[in-house]
């Protein structure tokens, strides 16, 4: 199970709105909350557009075991810098809390590897879930399956499974 950091960007599920809050469910032993102001250029007449059932990518102000974890998705300056509500049509899996942080390594072989064979969004979640959107939906699945199959794989088979699908 996750346990929220304060600073770690995660990948959440908008679970409920209750008044200014959004509920989140990330993963973890109890949900967090999010508010709508929590976004860039958000102001009391602007809210932004969140559904129940929306995907968010934001990270915590606030985690600690005594209070609710609070989330949110702008940055110290109160730039969004790509948190916010993630698109509706990519896919979203869980791998291990061990491959998302070597998938979030600088220079990551994996990742490069994959975006050599097609073009495709990747959003990284410290929480253990990643969402991932290519131009088709085969290309998408051949994609999560790859990152999938990274935890069990050498970077030899890996090279091996990628060349075949390059038709290499």
């Amino acid at each position: 199970q996750y346990v929220p950091v304060k600073g770690d960007h995660v990948i959440g599920i908008v679970t409920a709105k209750a008044g200014d809050v959004f509920k989140v469910d990330v993963g973890g032993s109890e949900q967090a909350s999010l508010s709508y102001l929590a976004f860039e250029g958000a102001t009391k007449r602007n809210r932004p557009n969140v559904q129940v059932g929306d995907l968010i990518y934001g990270q915590f102000l606030v985690a600690n075991k005594d209070m609710e974890p609070e989330m949110v998705c702008i940055d110290s300056s109160g730039r969004a810098s790509g948190m916010g509500v993630i698109g509706q049509d990519g896919f979203l899996f869980k791998v291990s809390l061990g491959l998302i942080r070597k998938l979030l390594a600088p220079k990551c072989e994996i990742i490069q590897e994959l975006s050599q064979l097609y073009p495709f969004e990747l959003v990284l979640g410290m929480n253990g879930r990643i969402w991932v959107k290519a131009k088709t939906v085969q290309q998408t699945l051949i994609v999560v399956n790859i990152l999938e199959a990274c935890e069990y794989m050498t970077a030899e088979q890996r090279k091996q499974a990628l060349a075949k699908l390059s038709g290499n």
